[in-house]
């Protein structure tokens, strides 16, 4: 069973270009476009996965929006001699109304509706004025490996499709072990910023308490000091009384035992007295 033409407009169509020399990593572009009234599931795939770097290789394409793709090439010894096997394919598939699944999933539930293009990498080395005998070596396998759209139609047709359902996951795999990795990063840095919020919040509320404390001790200060302003120095209690002064007299006791001893001394003094006039008196009349 023939499948249907692919659903996207890709530019370029049939081929990738990357321009030489290839000691340093290389780009080339592609542009993915849905020309179609539904979205449109995509993901690329390449022979050689180990030397491209694809971003983005998979995604979803809304009614008539573009996505621009990147294909880096790696950096490595060029050798015009040596035939290039390098090719991608892109693989587009409508998005069920009924399904919410992996994408991966999705490729292996309904391989029969999978629409798939396919585009040869070209390399296109600008050669040393001094060799001119590779020049036009390279010259003619740039030729060869830039055929025209009839050929490369024919070239495309003929190449299987087992050779890329065969193509290694290296790419994406690492790709999703470096978006772990940075996943991990991101949450051990949102931990270490959980932890020192936390060491804030409580020497704040160690410094909302001793504020608190020393406000309580000016305030219980402030509060002594007001109240010994407003007893006056000078003031005397009303029943405050001169230990210097001799007692009050008090009206209506019994006198002391004192009063008693001396009451009878002024007696003795008085009898004695009249006894000592009586005997003088005595005297002189005889």
């Amino acid at each position: 069973m023939a499948k249907p033409a692919q659903l996207l407009t890709i530019e370029p169509a049939n081929e990738l270009k990357f321009q030489g020399p290839f000691r340093t990593a290389v780009a080339s572009y592609m542009r993915l476009t849905n020309p179609t009234d539904h979205d449109i599931y995509f993901k690329i795939k390449t022979t050689a996965p180990k030397k491209y770097c694809v971003r983005p290789n998979c995604g979803l394409l809304e009614p008539r929006e573009s996505q621009e793709i990147a294909i880096v090439l790696q950096p490595f010894i060029f050798d015009s001699n040596e035939k290039n096997k390098h090719k991608f394919m892109v693989q587009s598939m409508v998005k069920p109304d009924d399904e919410d699944m992996n994408l991966e999933d999705l490729w292996k539930k309904y391989p029969e509706k999978l629409m798939d293009s396919k585009l040869r990498c070209v390399f296109e080395c600008p050669l040393d004025s001094n060799q001119p005998a590779q020049a036009t070596d390279g010259s003619t396998a740039a030729a060869a490996a830039a055929p025209n759209t009839a050929a490369g139609n024919e070239g495309n047709a003929q190449f299987s499709n087992a050779q890329f359902n065969a193509m290694s996951n290296d790419d994406e795999l690492q790709s999703e072990a470096a978006l772990l990795k940075e996943i991990k990063k991101l949450r051990d840095n949102e931990s270490v910023l959980r932890q020192e919020n936390l060491q804030l919040r409580e020497q704040i509320v160690q410094l909302h308490m001793e504020a608190e404390g020393r406000a309580k001790e000016l305030s219980s200060s402030a509060g002594a000091t007001a109240a010994a302003k407003s007893v006056p120095v000078q003031s005397v209690p009303v029943h405050y009384q001169n230990p210097y002064s001799p007692p009050p007299p008090q009206l209506g006791r019994i006198p002391s035992m004192d009063s008693w001893y001396a009451l009878a001394f002024a007696i003795f003094i008085c009898f004695v007295g009249v006894l000592i006039g009586k005997s003088m008196v005595g005297e002189s009349s005889k």
